[in-house]
C-alpha cells in the first residue's frame, strides 16, 4: 500500500530534514507511486466510488483515489464498449452525428447523472478545419456503457444556411457546437456550457427531466470569445466555501507548441456574468477582428492563468533523476468538489517537457486562497492534506515559478528563491514573505502592484522522491506562482553531491565538442581545466584533427567556502571515423579497440539476466536473441548530430514496437530501429524516435527468417534510411537526441517494449553521416 503524510505527521520528518538532506528519502516512507492513463480533454464525474473521466476519441479511465488509472477505452471504433451492444456500435448509433460533421471521431465527451438515475453522455463530432459540428446526447443504465443514441440536439457550421437562432450562421459570433459541460445550480435547475474558437463559449438552460436543451434559446448566452479567440474547453464547479461558480477554460492550442493554459473566473450566478481577479467580465474577451486569425495578445490579459507551461528543474546534484517536474500545453481541465472531505480538485491533461505530443491525466488539489479564488497545488494529488504548518518548516530554498499572464510555448524554468527566516525574500526575486493563519501565505515582490495570497502545502515530489513544502499562490492581476522548497543542504553537501553525479559519460573515444556543465544545484559553479587545450579547450571544444591524443579534463565545483576537484580522462580520436564495430563473433567485443564489450540484459535495458546465442552470420558468427533478452552496449557511443549506425538483421517475428537499435539520451528523449513499426495496420519498418515523436516509416517490413542490411544517417537533422542499400527514407528535422556523451544504448530491448526476436550481424557505428556509395558498400 502506498503511505501518505498529512502536515501533522510531518513534524519529525521535517525537523530531521533540517540536519539531514535526504531526511525524507532515509524516514522509511514507502514511495508514492502512480499509474498513468490518457485522456484528452478529461471531463470527470463520480458514480459510487469511483472517479471517472470521459474525453476526446471516445477514451475514457477510472480511478479509486485519482493517482492510479485505469485506461477503460481509447480509440472510436466498433469495438469501443461505451456504444457497443449487440449489433449496434458507435459508428451505427451516431451516424449521422459522423455525417454532419464529416468526420470519423469525436471531440471532448461530458457525462452526467441525473435525477432519473441514468447517466447521460454528450457526445460532439467536428470536422476540424472549419466549426461544422453535432452535439447530441446517449443515455445509458451503467456509466461504463453501452449508451444508446437520442439524437442530435446542436449543430454548427451550416453555411449559408439559418443557424439555431434564425440568423445566418456566422463562425465569428455564432458557437461551435462541441466541448459541452453539464452541471446543476443550487436551485436545481440544469445548464450546458460549450463552445471552442469560433464565437466564443456559451451557455444554455437544460431540461432536468431528459438532459435536452429548453426551447426557444437558440444557441443560448454568450459568456466570453468571439473572432475565433482560442478559448475552449469550458467547465464550472460551484464551490460552497466560498458560493461563487468558477468557470474553468482553456487559452491557446492544445499542442506541445501551442501554449495550452488554464484560466479561470467567478459568479455568484451560473450564467455570469463571470469576473476575473481584476473584475473584468469575461463577455469582453475577444480577439481583435483587425488582427490575424487567433489573435492572442488580445485575450491574454483576461482571467486567473493558474498553470501554464512550467519545469521545476532538476540541477545538477539534486536529489533524484532528470530534467525535473513539469508540463507543457497542460489544459481542458475539468474540476470536482468533494463534500465528504471539502477538497477541490483539478483535473486535465498535459504535455510534458522533452515528450513530444504524449499526453496523461493530472488531478491537482486546489485551495482557495484568502480572496476566494482557487491556487493549484504545484504537484500532483497523492491525499496530501491542508493543515497548519510551523514557521520553521516553511523557510528555506526553494524552486521558484512564475506562470505570468502570457500565451507562449515557453517553458517558465523554476528560479532559486529563499524564503528567509526574517521574513525577507530573496535571490531571483526580492521582496517578504508571511505566514498568514494556520498556511495561508502572503508574498508582496518587488515589481508586483499587489501581493500574492495562497498557501503551504506538503507534497509529494516525483522528482527527489520525498515529501517537501510547496507555496502556490495568486496575484490581484491573476498571476499565479508556484514555490518547492529544497531539502537543507550545507555548502559541502552540495558539493559532495555534485562530485558524485558530475560525469561526462563515455570518454574514450570522443570526435565532437564537450557539453561542459558550469553551473550545478543552488547556484553552485563548475570552472574546467584541460591539460591540452589545444585538442580539447576549456569550454570543451574538441580539435578532433589533431588525431588520438589522451587528455585530462578537470572541474573545480564550488559553492561558498566549499570546493572539490574531479578529473575525467578523454581520448580524443579522428572525426567521422568508425566508432564502434560489433562484429558478434562468439563475443559481445568492439572489434576497433575503442569502446567496451556489451553486456547481456534481460527483458529491459537495465534487467538483470538474460542470453544470447551464436550462429552463422552474414560475415562470421552472429547474435541470437531469444525474445525476452538483449545487449546493453557502452554509454555515450554516438554524442553528436552526425553519425550512422548499420546492421544486418534476421527476424524470427515481426512485433511492433520491438526494438533492434536503441539509443536515449533520457527514457524521453530516444531513437529506435524498429523491424515493424507501431502503424499496426501498415506495420512498415521505420526509424522512431520519442523527442518530437518523429516517424522515418521505410513503407515495406524487413522479411521474416532473411538476412536484411539496415542503416540509417543523421547530419544535423536531415536522416536517412537504407535497407539493402537502397534509400527508402529521406527526411529533414530529425531530432537531435545525443547532445552529451551521457547517451545509453542497447540491442534488442529498451524500458518498454516486447524484446526482438531474432538474430543481428555486424553492428557498426560511424562518427558521421556516410553517403549512399558507402552505405551500399557496407550492405554487399
Amino acid at each position: 500500500m502506498n503511505k501518505t503524510l498529512s502536515l501533522w505527521g510531518l513534524g519529525a520528518l521535517l525537523a530531521s530534514a533540517l540536519l539531514a538532506p535526504d531526511a525524507a528519502a532515509q524516514a522509511g516512507f514507502t514511495p508514492i507511486t502512480f499509474k498513468n492513463a490518457s485522456v484528452h480533454d478529461p471531463s470527470v464525474v463520480k458514480a459510487g466510488d469511483t472517479y471517472y473521466v470521459f474525453g476526446s476519441h471516445l477514451a475514457a479511465a477510472k480511478s479509486t483515489d485519482l493517482m492510479n488509472w485505469q485506461q477503460l477505452t481509447d480509440g472510436v471504433s466498433a469495438t469501443n464498449p461505451l456504444f457497443l451492444n449487440g449489433s449496434a456500435n458507435v459508428f451505427t448509433e451516431l451516424a449521422e452525428t459522423f455525417s454532419w460533421a464529416q468526420s470519423n471521431t469525436l471531440w471532448a465527451a461530458d457525462v452526467r447523472q441525473l435525477a432519473d438515475g441514468r447517466f447521460y453522455m454528450y457526445y460532439n463530432a467536428c470536422k476540424g478545419d472549419s466549426p461544422r459540428s453535432a452535439m447530441g446526447l446517449a443515455v445509458a443504465d451503467r456509466i461504463e456503457g453501452p449508451y444508446v443514441d437520442k439524437g442530435i440536439f446542436l449543430r454548427s457550421g451550416m453555411w449559408g444556411q439559418a443557424s439555431h437562432d434564425g440568423t445566418v450562421y456566422d463562425a465569428m459570433k455564432h458557437p461551435n457546437a462541441v466541448d459541452p459541460h453539464v452541471f446543476s445550480d443550487n436551485a436545481g435547475r440544469l445548464w450546458m456550457i460549450y463552445g471552442s474558437y469560433s464565437g466564443g463559449i456559451f451557455i444554455m438552460q437544460m431540461n432536468p427531466t431528459n438532459g435536452m436543451p429548453l426551447p426557444g434559446q437558440g444557441y443560448g448566452k454568450r459568456l466570453m470569445g468571439g473572432n475565433h479567440a482560442r478559448i475552449e474547453g469550458a467547465f464550472v464547479m460551484y464551490s460552497p466555501a466560498t458560493a461563487y461558480y468558477y468557470l474553468f477554460t482553456s487559452f491557446g492550442g492544445l499542442d506541445a507548441t501551442g501554449g495550452y493554459n488554464m484560466r479561470v473566473a467567478r459568479s455568484r450566478n451560473p450564467d455570469g456574468p463571470y469576473l476575473d481577479a481584476q473584475g473584468k467580465d469575461m463577455a469582453g474577451v475577444r480577439s481583435d477582428p483587425a488582427k490575424p486569425l487567433f489573435d492572442d495578445a488580445s485575450i491574454a490579459p483576461y482571467g486567473v492563468k493558474l498553470m501554464g507551461n512550467y519545469l521545476f528543474e532538476r540541477k545538477l546534484g539534486e536529489p533524484g533523476t532528470g530534467i525535473g517536474t513539469g508540463y507543457v500545453s497542460p489544459g481542458h481541465n475539468s474540476a470536482y468538489y468533494d463534500a465528504a472531505t471539502g477538497k477541490h480538485f483539478l483535473v486535465f491533461h498535459t504535455r510534458f517537457p522533452e515528450r513530444g505530443e504524449q499526453h496523461e491525466i493530472r488531478v491537482h488539489q486546489m485551495l482557495m486562497n484568502a480572496d476566494g479564488w482557487p491556487v493549484v497545488a504545484p504537484y500532483r494529488y497523492a491525499k496530501e492534506k491542508a493543515v497548519a504548518v510551523r514557521r520553521e518548516f516553511v523557510a528555506g530554498d526553494y524552486l521558484f515559478v512564475n506562470h505570468g499572464k502570457d500565451i507562449s510555448a515557453a517553458i517558465k524554468r523554476s528560479q532559486h528563491v529563499t524564503l528567509a527566516a526574517n521574513g525577507a525574500v530573496t535571490g531571483a526575486v526580492t521582496g517578504t514573505w508571511a505566514l498568514v493563519g494556520a498556511n495561508g501565505v502572503e508574498l508582496r515582490l518587488q515589481g508586483a502592484a499587489t501581493p500574492y495570497k495562497g498557501a503551504f502545502l506538503s507534497q509529494w515530489d516525483e522528482t527527489s522522491k520525498s515529501y517537501v513544502m510547496t507555496l502556490s499562490a495568486l496575484s490581484g492581476e491573476g498571476v499565479a506562482v508556484f514555490g518547492s522548497r529544497l531539502l537543507p543542504r550545507t555548502d559541502a553537501q552540495v558539493v559532495n553531491a555534485i562530485h558524485a553525479e558530475l560525469s561526462l559519460g563515455n570518454t574514450s573515444a570522443v570526435s565532437t565538442d564537450l557539453s561542459l556543465p558550469t553551473s550545478g544545484a543552488r547556484g553552485s559553479t563548475i570552472t574546467w581545466t584541460s591539460s591540452n587545450p589545444a585538442v580539447v579547450s576549456h569550454t570543451g571544444v574538441v580539435n578532433a584533427a589533431a588525431g588520438d591524443v589522451t587528455l585530462t579534463l578537470s572541474a573545480r565545483i564550488a559553492k561558498g567556502t566549499a570546493s572539490a576537484v574531479k578529473t575525467f580522462t578523454v581520448t580524443v580520436r579522428k572525426a567521422g571515423g568508425l566508432l564502434a564495430h560489433y562484429a558478434f563473433d562468439g563475443n559481445l567485443h568492439d572489434a576497433t579497440g575503442t569502446s567496451g564489450p556489451g553486456v547481456v540484459v534481460g527483458s529491459r535495458i537495465d534487467a538483470a539476466g538474460g542470453s544470447i546465442g551464436y550462429e552463422a552470420g552474414v560475415k562470421g558468427n552472429a547474435a541470437v536473441f531469444n525474445g525476452a533478452s538483449g545487449i546493453r552496449l557502452p554509454n555515450g557511443l554516438i554524442a553528436s548530430n552526425n553519425y550512422t549506425v548499420a546492421l544486418w538483421l534476421k527476424p524470427a517475428q515481426l512485433t511492433a514496437f520491438s526494438t533492434t537499435f536503441f539509443g536515449a539520451r533520457t527514457t524521453d528523449s530516444w531513437i529506435s530501429l524498429l523491424p515493424m513499426g507501431h502503424d499496426f495496420v501498415n506495420g512498415a519498418s521505420m526509424l522512431w524516435s520519442g523527442t518530437a515523436w518523429y516517424d522515418a516509416g521505410l513503407g515495406m517490413n524487413i522479411p521474416v527468417g532473411r538476412w536484411s542490411h539496415l542503416a540509417f544517417s543523421v547530419r544535423n537533422g536531415a536522416v536517412n534510411v537504407y535497407v539493402n542499400g537502397v534509400k527508402r527514407f529521406s527526411g529533414t528535422n530529425f531530432p537531435n537526441v545525443f547532445t552529451n556523451t551521457g547517451g545509453v544504448f542497447a540491442l534488442g530491448v529498451n524500458w518498454w517494449d516486447t524484446p526482438y526476436k531474432g538474430s543481428m550481424d555486424d553492428l557498426r557505428i560511424y562518427g558521421s553521416a556516410l553517403g549512399d556509395a558507402d552505405v551500399a558498400a557496407l550492405a554487399r
